[in-house]
């Protein structure tokens, strides 16, 4: 929000100035007037809704409606998928990110199925808009996988005002990673081929290129695109752009000690964006301004910009730039010395702070889910496509042979043996994937089990009651803190040993907690483990919690609970040692039991056991066994897990 804005360019962009897109429009409306043919009036629907997105996104989704209802009644493959194109533009307009992703899809879907050498620019322009709609998400890697799909069929159809386009995306994909070099290679890739077409677009990528070269603190370069910049937006107006470039120009100002340029620029992005009626950018500028003034001490006049930040805010509900100007405001008000203000603005922006980060998670959450949908409706189409395909091709094998060589009836049936035990395997592949799955889904439910949930919450009420709010607090802040770091790490294939010494270290305080310090921990890992060095999350818990559950709480006194973590070539060793009642006991308590409670956890753990061995092709190992002193007395269990040395991705 207060850093370097970069600008997209859209698929969805034109390169035409409003009034003669205006005139366009009318032209194309007159002849759908006098138009009878359905067929010829579904690619008018389409033309103009294409139309109408910059101008008036909503007519662009009355028009496409009535053009999809026209070609599906008509079977126009080619206008259909047009028409979920522009359904999809509009989704991506009113930030409905669900079903512009779901539009798209169902255009791919049609394009590729329906001779896709024919519809290559559309599919093209599919990937693209995919592209725009995963890196809206900040999903990257995603966004790169279809820019480039685009880039390779566009630079095959050397339509250089579109190759501009996506140059210009992948660079501001490459600098959202933080990648500076490579966004700059596709920045001026983008810029040259604007150049050789004089497109109007250039003034948006000179700001980017100004961008890159402002954080990398190159002022001469900056300061030269900018110029550029604002050259191009003269010839080709452009509110919204001038605007972003005005505001980055006034930070260009400030960090070069320009003041009063720095002011002039970003009253002229006032302007711009007032122009055009954008109050967000006209929030941004206002928050720069109350920013510069608060560094030259003008408390007065930083004060007034950021209070009008945030009523825009406000109006427009953006919750990011309530919570900067709140925190200004706090600390401009403590600045002065007026502590009253601070503390209440200070208590404001601990609200929307709060707020924004639990919209944020909301907002990930459902980003996951739709790019899980995504993904699975992908991969169900690209099955359904194999399964279509294997069933077409093999009616005509079948027809083929029987019309010409029927004497080859045996290689037929040999055939089809193939074809079912493809569909065996393939079968066999998915319950596979089905089962681990579940087993990973298992391994976290036994962590979260309701029994340890109500204990923990049972103890929480015992604390509020016989210990006071001090004590219940510490508790519920460790359970808290195990179930995030538990739902975090069962999302992940593997994490670092450190990580899942802290999620041990916080569970058995937790359980110290609970059962009144009924026993010592003690977790060691040997200096030899190197800091990427990782294993499968939430394995090594539930040993953790037999040997306070069934060893060490039964017998009744103080007992103790040693973990080690060491390494030698092949394996990462970790060893759980408790001084509890031992194995045979703990069955002979359990089968004595009125309310036996099965366990499934050491069945699962040696199910995972075994699907890393498939994975990684290394051995693992787990033994158990109770320790016993020289008179044969019992002394407590030992848990030895062996497991393949695997590392963290990079």
């Amino acid at each position: 929000m207060t850093t370097l804005r970069f600008l997209f360019l859209f698929f969805i962009g034109l390169g035409m100035s409003a009034f003669a897109q205006n005139q366009r429009i009318d032209s194309l409306k007159k002849i759908l007037d006098t138009e009878q043919s359905d067929v010829d009036r579904a690619i008018l629907f389409n033309e103009i809704a294409d139309l109408y997105k910059s101008e008036n996104p909503v007519y662009t989704k009355e028009f496409a409606e009535k053009a999809l209802v026209l070609s599906i009644k008509n079977g126009q493959k080619r206008e259909e998928g047009r028409a979920y194109i522009n359904l999809g533009n509009y989704s991506i307009i009113s930030g409905d990110y669900a079903s512009a992703l779901d539009y798209f899809r169902q255009a791919k879907e049609l394009f590729e199925e329906n001779s896709p050498s024919k519809h290559t620019k559309e599919l093209a322009r599919v990937y693209g808009s995919i592209g725009i709609v995963f890196s809206e998400q900040s999903n990257y890697s995603k966004a790169l996988e279809y820019h480039l799909k685009a880039l390779k069929i566009y630079g095959n159809e050397n339509d250089k005002q579109t190759l501009s386009r996506i140059y210009n995306n992948i660079g501001i994909v490459y600098k959202a990673q933080k990648e500076n070099a490579e966004a700059l290679a596709y920045f001026t890739k983008t810029q040259e081929l604007q150049d050789s077409l004089n497109d109007p677009a250039i003034g948006i990528t000179s700001t980017n290129i100004g961008n890159v070269y402002l954080e990398q603190e190159n002022y001469p370069k900056a300061f030269e695109y900018y110029q550029k910049a604002e050259n191009e937006f003269q010839k080709y107006p452009n509110p919204r752009g001038l605007g972003e470039l005005y505001n980055n120009l006034g930070l260009y100002y400030q960090q070069t000690g320009k003041e009063l340029q720095a002011v002039a620029s970003w009253d002229k992005a006032i302007a711009s964006f007032k122009s055009i009626g954008d109050k967000f950018g006209v929030s941004d500028t206002y928050f720069f301004l109350g920013r510069f003034y608060f560094s030259n001490q003008d408390y007065k006049n930083a004060i007034e910009y950021t209070e009008m930040a945030n009523s825009l805010a406000k109006e427009l509900s953006l919750l990011e730039m309530l919570a900067l100007s709140e925190k200004q405001l706090r600390d401009i008000y403590e600045a002065s010395g007026n502590y009253r203000l601070a503390l209440q603005h200070g208590k404001t922006y601990d609200e929307y702070k709060d707020s924004l980060v639990n919209y944020r998670d909301i907002r990930n959450s459902v980003q996951a889910e739709m790019d899980f949908e995504f993904e699975k409706k992908e991969a169900l189409h690209k099955a359904q496509q194999q399964k279509q395909a294997a069933v077409f091709a093999e009616q005509s094998k079948r027809y083929k042979l029987q019309f010409i060589y029927g004497s080859f009836f045996l290689l037929l049936c040999l055939g089809l043996v193939f074809l079912f035990y493809n569909r065996y395997q393939l079968k066999k592949n998915l319950t596979l994937q089905k089962d681990l799955a579940e087993y990973e889904q298992k391994a976290l439910h036994l962590q979260m089990n309701p029994h340890f949930v109500f204990n923990c919450l049972g103890s929480i009420s015992s604390f509020i009651v016989q210990n006071g709010n001090e004590s219940a607090i510490k508790y519920l802040t460790k359970f808290s803190k195990l179930m995030r770091l538990t739902l975090e790490y069962s999302k992940e294939p593997l994490i670092g040993v450190d990580q899942e010494i802290e999620g041990l270290k916080n569970y058995l305080e937790l359980e110290q907690l609970r059962f009144n310090k009924m026993f010592d921990f003690s977790i060691s890992k040997d200096e030899k483990i190197e800091d990427d060095l990782a294993l499968p999350p939430l394995l090594i818990q539930p040993f953790v919690e037999n040997a306070i559950i069934h060893g060490v709480v039964p017998q009744k006194k103080q007992g103790f609970i040693l973990i080690n973590f060491s390494v030698n070539e092949r394996h990462l060793i970790c060893i759980i040692t408790d001084s509890g009642i031992g194995i045979e006991t703990s069955k002979k308590m359990k089968a004595q039991s009125v309310s036996v409670h099965k366990s499934r956890a050491l069945g699962i753990i040696e199910k995972r056991l075994k699907m890393i061995e498939n994975s990684t092709s290394k051995s693992s190992k787990l033994t158990i066994e109770e320790l016993k002193d020289s008179n044969g007395n019992v002394m407590g269990t030992r848990v030895t897990l062996l497991l393949p040395i695997q590392y963290l991705k990079k």
